[in-house]
């Protein structure tokens, strides 16, 4: 398999970095715009092709797929002209900056019969593998609420708020281990430090009972990334800065004593057991990632984070993004995305 990478500002040399040490694949080409950064990537890499021009990539009838790590209103255009060329394509997150663009993508993909997949590395990480493993195996109950928090002292971002930035991260998560259809989205936030917001809390209702809440932000005193996930038998903590015992589970929740129907009078039980840390694997999640990408060009396989996946999570931030310019008015997701089976269902690996 030949790849290329378009982008190598952040995040393009890991992924240079990983498909240079992937078996069965080589680095075809690295293409930028910025002829200092391409300098930089034969510093750190050797001998590499360098290319300015992304039709040069386009052009190039040995290269099987095409990483685009680029600014996100990029993404689309480049996508499309990837596909169009017979390419298959794997994005950075999020996968484009609207519903409609993604959609397209998604569609695209699928009349050419190319693979479309987006980095939501998070869902590839041995963490959120071992959650997916203890939701699956009915150990910790249904799913009562997913709270997450994401915050730290910047990146600031130049062209997107901070709810583009980073909620994909969580959202991606919670698409991945919640067997339901989100229903709708509120969001607010505020802008502090130039025009785009930099505080945002969004609130992620379903049917039922169950809920969601993100809360992102770059102007934290301190770096956190962790996830509560309460279920009626036990509950999740998930801290993804732990140096040790990322996942634990508590044996802890409430407990109704009264057969009554209305919860209001009905009286409760709070229940404290042990708390037990999985073993968690080691590493990396963007050598998965690629490594996922590479199977699916060579057997036809899905994605774990297929098109259809990053469409989902595209779906959320353009509703929180419509209901913080409403100051927090709920906005009604659509209709379940069509595929074949839902994101959440690619089963987690043993």
């Amino acid at each position: 398999m030949r790849v290329a990478v378009a982008g190598c500002g952040y995040w393009g040399p890991n992924l240079v970095r990983n498909f240079i040490s992937l078996r069965g694949c080589e680095l075809a080409a690295v293409c930028d715009t910025d002829g200092e950064r391409l300098a930089e990537m034969e510093r750190r890499f050797g001998s590499l092709r360098m290319l300015t021009d992304f039709e040069d990539v386009l052009a190039d009838d040995t290269i099987d797929g095409v990483a685009i790590c680029t600014p996100v209103h990029t993404h689309h255009p480049l996508a499309k002209a990837a596909l169009e060329a017979g390419k298959h394509v794997l994005l950075t997150k999020p996968m484009t900056h609207s519903v409609a663009t993604a959609l397209e993508l998604v569609e695209l993909a699928a009349e050419r019969g190319l693979t479309l997949q987006v980095d939501h590395t998070y869902v590839y990480s041995p963490a959120v593998q071992a959650l997916r493993r203890i939701i699956d195996r009915g150990q910790v109950g249904d799913i009562l609420y997913f709270d997450s928090v994401r915050v730290n002292l910047g990146l600031f971002q130049c062209d997107t708020n901070v709810i583009w930035d980073l909620a994909p991260h969580d959202v991606s998560i919670m698409n991945y281990l919640i067997d339901e259809t989100p229903r709708w989205v509120s969001a607010v936030g505020s802008a502090h430090y130039g025009e785009f917001e930099d505080v945002a809390y969004i609130t992620v209702r379903f049917d039922g009972a169950l809920i969601a809440h993100f809360h992102v932000n770059w102007l934290a005193p301190v770096k956190l990334r962790s996830t509560l996930i309460g279920c009626d038998k036990k509950m999740i903590v998930y801290d993804d800065l732990a140096p040790s015992e990322k996942v634990r589970v508590y044996d802890k929740g409430v407990t109704r004593r009264s057969s009554r129907e209305d919860r209001a009078q009905a009286l409760v039980d709070y229940r404290v057991g042990d708390m037990h840390a999985p073993h968690i694997d080691h590493g990396e999640p963007l050598a998965s990632v690629v490594a996922d990408f590479q199977q699916a060009i060579e057997t036809g396989s899905r994605t774990r984070c297929d098109g259809t996946a990053g469409l989902r999570v595209v779906q959320v931030l353009e509703a929180a993004q419509q209901s913080l310019k409403n100051q927090g008015e709920p906005v009604r997701l659509p209709a379940p995305v069509s595929s074949a089976t839902s994101p959440a269902a690619v089963p987690a690996t043993s």
